[in-house]
């Protein structure tokens, strides 16, 4: 009972599209129609810079975290923390509020693995950032971070692999369209600003 209702909420939550809300804050394009045309932190920050970028990213990450520590804390079983997480990616991606065109959930999906710890947050970001550095494509990051993420995670908390794992191949299916650029040698870069 309790899962179903921090379900419902957590994609309600994923549904708050942030990089649209500050995209019209800050006079931006909206980015479901220039750069990438993806309502997500990357594309923010290629129109608007770091500020609105920066707050996207902080709330997407939010939208994956609240739902996933709050079950945590009611002391939801693991499998179903899978689910909520998928929900507040799915909401991400498919938004309720806004014609179900959304992003690609990484940061929210991320958010919906730091209450495994914050041991795993630190690698995932220290190798989504290694491999942006070393590419220069976040794409290509979040493809790898992701699937390397439930490797991870079987190392810190091996009960929480099955939900992780669900949740990286939700994310690597949703950069179906990346995947093809990349291979073509399409995919812009994470610097370009191509509007």
């Amino acid at each position: 009972m309790i899962a179903g209702l921090i379900f419902i909420f957590a994609y309600l939550l994923g549904s708050i599209s942030s990089a649209i809300l500050i995209s019209k804050l800050f006079m931006l394009p909206d980015p479901r129609h220039f750069g990438s045309k993806n309502p997500g932190a990357t594309n923010i920050y290629r129109l608007g810079g770091k500020l609105p970028a920066a707050l996207v990213l902080t709330f997407d990450i939010l939208k994956g975290t609240i739902p996933v520590w709050g079950a945590y804390f009611l002391k939801v079983e693991p499998i179903y923390l899978g689910f909520i997480g998928i929900a507040a990616c799915l909401g991400h991606m498919y938004p309720l509020f806004f014609g179900f065109k959304g992003g690609k959930a990484v940061a929210t999906a991320f958010g919906t693995m730091l209450p495994i710890g914050l041991s795993l947050a630190g690698l995932l970001v220290l190798t989504w950032v290694f491999i942006v550095w070393l590419s220069g494509y976040s794409s290509l990051a979040a493809l790898l971070t992701v699937a390397i993420a439930p490797i991870y995670t079987w190392f810190i908390k091996p009960l929480y692999t099955i939900p992780v794992l669900m949740l990286s191949i939700l994310i690597i299916l949703r950069h179906k369209e990346n995947i093809i650029r990349l291979f073509k040698g399409e995919e812009p870069k994470i610097k370009d600003k191509k509007i």
